[in-house]
């Protein structure tokens, strides 16, 4: 980072912030890409560029976008979230079928359909081509986006690289921030008109951003280093499935954890998360009633083994 050669990356001079978007674009498939603050700046981006005013966005009512954004999207785009069911971390595409049919019928016209990869509130799904090639083929000429804040997660997890996870979509994004471990920034990726017009959309949310080559030069180390060591976050996360399982019987199916986050209910989350706190460990919540907890970089062997001993006597 202290050696990173920077520019003005408001005026698309800084060689190193060029550097990663190029890289990226390259993982992923896409023809350009661009780097942003935040991973929640990708996606109210990304809603802005395709998602036309009026219309709808068909997204998953537990992904990021409609949860965790604090409202974002309704006062960054002239389009209106619809969310559907995705428990188990998809959509449906008869949804997305009805929801096109509706506007025959009096209803708003889709603009455009999210998808979350992984899923984080369902634990860490991942979306395999298959299903992301039955969302494409039912959206038909609706931009598919994919929020893909972990989508190395996903590729490490399903063996299969990124830019098949995304293939078809209109434009995606991941955070460097997350299992990465970068300290700051997110990519979105796609077509260069879509990249042009999204590079408009960052300077008027206030992301561009001068010798940024700084920080960009720690994404560079993110997408080089830091992709396959996520397999360990992976191993770390089943071990702490496992505890879970036997410690609340059928909260959770170590089975379906294959990537870092462990999801699960609990009945009294604040005690949970006191007791947690108290043996030296953070844990979150993501809505009543469920807990989380995640894997990275820096949770080591010794914080599992901490954390495992918690549980043991963690409240029920």
């Amino acid at each position: 980072m202290a050696e990173a050669e920077v520019g003005d990356d408001g005026y698309g001079e800084d060689p190193t912030v060029n550097a990663l978007e190029a890289e990226f674009a390259e993982r992923l498939g896409m023809q350009a890409a661009l780097y942003v603050p935040s991973g929640v700046m990708a996606n109210q981006v990304a809603l802005r560029v395709l998602a036309p005013p009026g219309t709808t966005v068909l997204v998953g009512r537990r992904q990021h976008l409609v949860a965790y954004e604090n409202g974002a999207g309704a006062g960054n785009s002239q389009a209106q979230l619809v969310p559907l069911d995705d428990d188990d971390g998809l959509l449906d595409p008869n949804d997305i079928l009805w929801a096109k049919e509706a506007a025959f019928h009096h209803h708003p016209s889709p603009g455009m359909v999210a998808v979350e990869n992984t899923h984080m509130a369902s634990g860490g799904r991942v979306c395999h081509p298959e299903a992301m090639k039955t969302l494409v083929a039912a959206s038909g000429d609706l931009p598919v986006y994919v929020d893909g804040a972990r989508i190395f997660n996903a590729e490490v997890a399903a063996g299969i690289p990124a830019a098949r996870l995304v293939e078809g979509a209109a434009a995606a994004m991941a955070c460097l921030s997350k299992g990465l471990c970068a300290p700051v920034g997110s990519v979105l990726a796609g077509p260069e008109d879509t990249i042009a017009a999204a590079r408009v959309e960052r300077h008027r949310l206030g992301g561009a951003m001068r010798q940024a080559g700084v920080i960009a030069a720690a994404g560079l180390v993110a997408l080089r280093t830091m992709v396959d060591r996520l397999a360990e976050d992976h191993r770390r996360a089943h071990r702490l499935a496992e505890a879970v399982a036997e410690r609340w019987p059928g909260s959770i199916d170590p089975a379906e954890v294959a990537t870092n986050c462990v999801v699960f209910p609990h009945p009294d989350t604040a005690a949970l998360l006191a007791h947690l706190e108290a043996a030296g460990v953070l844990g979150g919540t993501i809505e009543p009633g469920v807990m989380r907890l995640m894997t990275h970089h820096d949770v080591d062997d010794e914080g599992v083994e901490r954390t495992l001993v918690a549980l043991t006597d963690a409240p029920r």
